[in-house]
C-alpha cells in the first residue's frame, strides 16, 4: 500500500486490490488494512469502505472529531468519489445516470440486487472515457454509498464490469479481479476547511487489462 498523504488528522492511501479493509469472515488470520495501518500509525477510524477487490484512494481519520466531520461529508454527499472501471460491451450512451433502488446482502452469495419495491434509493453517474472493440473504460461517480453499487448499476445497464462474475460478467480475458479502481477522492479537510483532492493512478493489473482488451478505435 502507498501513503498518498498524512497529517495529524487523517491518512490518505492507495489501497491495493486483494486486501480487505477489515478482517475477512472466512480467513480471520489473513492481514487486513486497518491492522496494518494501526501498527504504524496508532488508532485510526474508518470513514468509508472499498471492496477487497477494489484498488485506489481511501481516507482514514486519526481522531474522533475528524471522523465525525468526514462521516458527515460522506453522508451529505459533500465528498466526491470518482472511479474508473472496465465494462463489457460498448455502451450506446456517452453519459448515463443509473437510479435503480438497491437491496444488499441477498442470498447465499450476499449479492446486492435491484429491488424496485424494497431497495434503497441509489444513484451512480457514468461517463464513457474510451471505447474498445468489445468493452469500454468508464468513469463512475456514486452519489450514494450502497454495497457494490457501481458493480450492480453497471450490470443493470447491461454492461457488467470485466471479470465481475458475481454480477453477470463472462470469463473472457483471464483477469484476476473485477476491473474497478477508486481513481480520486475530494473532500473538505476538517482542520483547514479547504477542499482537497487526492488521486491514484491505475495499478499495473488495470493497465495490463486495458492492453489485453485491445486498441482504442
Amino acid at each position: 500500500m502507498k501513503i498518498i498523504y498524512a497529517d495529524e488528522h487523517l491518512l490518505v492511501l492507495d489501497k491495493p486490490a486483494g486486501l480487505s479493509v477489515l478482517p475477512d469472515g472466512w480467513e480471520k488470520d489473513v492481514p487486513y488494512l486497518v491492522k496494518m495501518l494501526e501498527e504504524n500509525y496508532g488508532k485510526i477510524f474508518i470513514v468509508h469502505r472499498l471492496d477487497k477487490i477494489t484498488s485506489g484512494v481511501m481516507v482514514f481519520a486519526r481522531d474522533a472529531e475528524t471522523h465525525r466531520a468526514l462521516s458527515i461529508q460522506f453522508e451529505d454527499r459533500q465528498a466526491e468519489k470518482t472511479y474508473h472501471a472496465l465494462v463489457e460491451g460498448n455502451p450506446k450512451w456517452e453519459q448515463k445516470t443509473a437510479r435503480h433502488p438497491l437491496r444488499a446482502n441477498v442470498g447465499h452469495k450476499h449479492r446486492t440486487m435491484v429491488d424496485d419495491k424494497n431497495g434503497k434509493p441509489s444513484e451512480t453517474r457514468f461517463r464513457v472515457i474510451k471505447r474498445y472493440p468489445e468493452s469500454a473504460l468508464i468513469e463512475a461517480k456514486p452519489m450514494t454509498g450502497r454495497t457494490h453499487q457501481i458493480r450492480v448499476h453497471a450490470y443493470a445497464l447491461g454492461h457488467p464490469l470485466v471479470e465481475d462474475f458475481l454480477y453477470g460478467a463472462q470469463d473472457r480475458y483471464g483477469i484476476a479481479r473485477p476491473m474497478l479502481h477508486a481513481q480520486s477522492l475530494s473532500f473538505i479537510h476538517p482542520a483547514t476547511n479547504e477542499r482537497v483532492k487526492f488521486s491514484a493512478p491505475h495499478p499495473a493489473d488495470f493497465e495490463e487489462a486495458i492492453k489485453n482488451i485491445g486498441t482504442v478505435y
